[in-house]
Parts: structure tokens; sequence; C-alpha cells
């Protein structure tokens, strides 16, 4: 398959750089403001996504990265909506709970809160679908096959880390270990989210011939 716009590579590229700018931003000013510990949030888990970009400055800088960056993922979808059916509808739901999440993001109030949660949990599954339904159309069409298995993998990775994740709130006595435990691995997620789009990137810039 070929797309049109000789620079259609960009798009997903865009979709992967925009958010990983923007949560990591809000996590080095949030450090620097003094809101959130000095730590490597990936591993130690010393505080979510969520908490960095809350306060000040970084809740600023994140909802002015984020969201362009869930229209432009709902635009991706859109572009690759031609593959396969569901992805536009999908594309649709993941933007607009991104959208939702990071405008309510640092707001007070019950009404707020269920917004933020709701709009990050439906973001994760919505986006999770598309990449799945979005592989399963490459598998079938042979395309890149090497890209497509990196892909695959980093959907794998995302689904042990969010089973794990239930498994150790679970197992886990000590709430605060178990806490720090799905921070890390929320931190974790996203960076295989962005790994994801750096690789369709690279299968949409060599046109998936």
């Amino acid at each position: 398959m070929k797309y049109r716009a000789p620079h259609a590579w960009l798009v997903p590229l865009a979709c992967a750089l925009l958010p990983a700018v923007a949560v990591h931003a809000a996590w080095l000013l949030s450090v620097s403001e003094g809101h959130i510990p000095d730590c490597i949030p990936h591993v130690e888990g010393c505080t979510s996504i969520s908490r960095a970009a809350r306060h000040g400055t970084a809740n600023a800088v994140f909802k002015a990265l984020m969201l362009p960056a869930a229209a432009l993922q709902a635009w991706h979808w859109a572009m690759a909506a031609p593959l396969a059916r569901g992805l536009k509808p999908l594309g649709i739901v993941a933007g607009v709970a991104l959208a939702v999440y990071a405008l309510f993001l640092g707001t007070e109030g019950w009404a707020y809160g269920w917004l933020r949660r709701y709009g990050i949990t439906f973001y994760f599954a919505a986006t999770f679908l598309a990449m799945a339904v979005y592989l399963r159309a490459l598998v079938r069409l042979r395309v890149q096959p090497a890209l497509v298995r990196a892909m695959v993998a980093a959907c794998l990775l995302m689904l042990l880390l969010g089973l794990a994740n239930v498994l150790f709130q679970l197992v886990i006595e000590d709430r605060p270990r178990a806490e720090r435990l799905r921070d890390a691995m929320e931190w974790q997620v996203g960076l295989a989210i962005t790994a994801w789009f750096v690789l369709n990137s690279l299968c949409w810039k060599r046109k998936m011939e």
C-alpha cells in the first residue's frame, strides 16, 4: 500500500514524539518546581504521569502539547483506516479520550476526576485495540515483516505490563510498593506506545511496499 502524501510518515512520528515530549517536559518541570521527587519514574515508580503533569508550569505545557497530540493520533488512525475496518472509530475514541484526560488534568472535583480516570482508560484501550487491528491487516498483507514483528513485540509488552500491574495490585500487600510498581509500569507502557508509533513511521516512510 502506498500513501499519496510523500511525507505521511511524519504523522506517526509526530504521534510518537509529541506525547513523549509533553510527558517528559512535564516531569522535568515538576521536579524543578518541587512538585514531585527527583528520581527516574520509569524505574523507581516515584510518581505517576498524572502527578508529574498536574501542577504549575508542567500542567500548562502538558496540555499545550498533549491536546494537539490527541488530534494527531486520531488523524493517524483515520489515515490508516483503509487498511482495516474499525480503525477510524477506534482512533476517534482514542483521540477524544486523550484530549479529555489532558484537558481536565489538574482540575478538582468528583466529576473532573471521573473524566480524567476514564479518559486515560479509554485512551489506552482504544489505542491498543487499534494497534492490534492494524497489525493484523499488515500481517495479512505481508508488509514490512521485520518492522511488523517489532510492533507486535511492543504490543505484547504493553499487554504483559498491563497484566502484571493487575497481578501486582492483587498479590502485593505492601500498598506503597504496589503503587510504585504501577506507576513505573505506566511510564513503561508510555515508552512502548512511543516505540510503536516510531516503528509505524518507518513503515510509512518505506511506503509499505
